[in-house]
């Protein structure tokens, strides 16, 4: 029997030798098999996250420090974020805002909206970044996303020569009623709309920068230059933002860099620099028509070259031939003046570091 068994085990060892002869034969006749082509066009694969395993896994200090970020904060942003939040840097960001609360320092925007952007904007929909600066410092202002505004809280300057610039892309483009400054919709269009610093003490510019949201954002930065592998357009606007950018790579991603929007530097090429036409032609050649973003915020308007259905306005038959109130735009309530020093929050760094400038040259005549 064990004779048998040496046997088969002999005849086994010579037919596998035979068959790996052959193969190697074939192989070295054919080349090696190529490894098929990457589909650049092809969504990235969703990234398996247990939440609540990872959750269970932070301590105690950890878990209230992080209590945000666990409740607001997108799952499929958190999915790629997390190993940053519990670093030493993060924390300690964490426990100074809570140090701002505790000395009674009134910050924005409210703490439930400073991770809007990822909740309208999830990490597989972004399509579009437009990189800002310091949130805006005044009331009803900042809500998470760069430029934008909460109604009745008028769209600022900055804000206004964005929609100049439009205007010149699009002529079909008609700013929000009301002089409006909310661009939730075109976060839901897939715009990613990120300040560098995501919180601000009220009234006071700048004031908490440094402390630790400038590393966490060029991480979400970085994470979209290089795991969203479709192509990304960035719009870098004012010195700043450029530098934000520096590192993306320029045969997968658009950059589009200009001045800035901020009423002291708009006028050297802003209104001209034709960025969101450019991103949409972009967008088209690597999408399809499916990519392009509609920057209409006008109920029954349009950017796009075919108008859905959808925003096509419908008579009313019981209105005697009038359009239906349904479709008319909601009148916001009138909204409260800003001061000229309210226009430079966030968005308007460089306009205030060339401000700064020219008062200390006029302070030197």
């Amino acid at each position: 029997m064990s004779a048998v068994k040496r046997k088969t085990s002999s005849s086994a060892t010579e037919s596998e030798a035979k068959k790996m002869k052959a193969n190697g034969s074939i192989t070295s006749f054919f080349g090696a098999p190529r490894p098929k082509p990457i589909d650049a066009s092809a969504p990235a694969p969703a990234v398996k996250f247990d939440k609540q395993k990872w959750v269970d896994s932070l301590t105690q200090e950890q878990k209230e420090l992080l209590k945000l970020e666990i409740e607001t904060l997108d799952p499929s942003w958190l999915a790629h974020l997390k190993d940053d939040l519990v670093t030493n840097e993060f924390l300690g960001l964490k426990k100074f805002l809570d140090r701002e609360t505790a000395a009674g320092k009134k910050w924005f925007p409210p703490k439930e909206d400073i991770y809007s952007w990822s909740r309208h904007t999830p990490f597989s929909n972004v399509k579009v970044v437009i990189v800002g600066q310091d949130p805006y410092h005044n009331v009803n202002q900042a809500h998470g996303m760069a430029f934008s505004v909460r109604p009745p809280t008028p769209a600022p300057p900055s804000l206004k020569n964005m929609y100049k610039a439009l205007k010149k892309d699009y002529p079909s483009f008609v700013p929000p009623p009301n002089n409006g400054g909310l661009l939730i919709p075109w976060a839901d269009r897939g715009v990613l709309m990120l300040n560098t610093c995501l919180t601000v003490r009220a009234h006071e510019a700048n004031s908490h920068s440094n402390r630790g949201w400038e590393r966490f954002t060029q991480k979400v930065i970085d994470l979209v230059a290089q795991k969203r592998t479709r192509g990304v357009v960035f719009m870098a606007w004012g010195t700043p933002a450029g530098k934000r950018v520096q590192k993306v790579d320029k045969s997968r991603h658009l950059i589009l860099q200009s001045v800035h929007p901020s009423p002291l530097s708009a006028s050297r090429g802003f209104f001209d620099c034709g960025h969101f036409k450019a991103a949409n032609e972009w967008l088209v050649k690597r999408y399809g028509d499916d990519g392009e973003i509609d920057w209409a915020l006008t109920a029954n308007t349009s950017t796009k070259k075919v108008v859905p259905l959808a925003t096509v306005e419908e008579p009313n038959p019981k209105a005697n031939g009038a359009s239906s109130p349904a479709a008319a735009p909601k009148v916001a309530p009138k909204a409260t003046p800003i001061k000229a020093e309210d226009d430079f929050g966030s968005d308007d760094e460089e306009a205030l570091e060339e401000a700064l400038k020219q008062a200390e040259e006029d302070a030197k005549k």
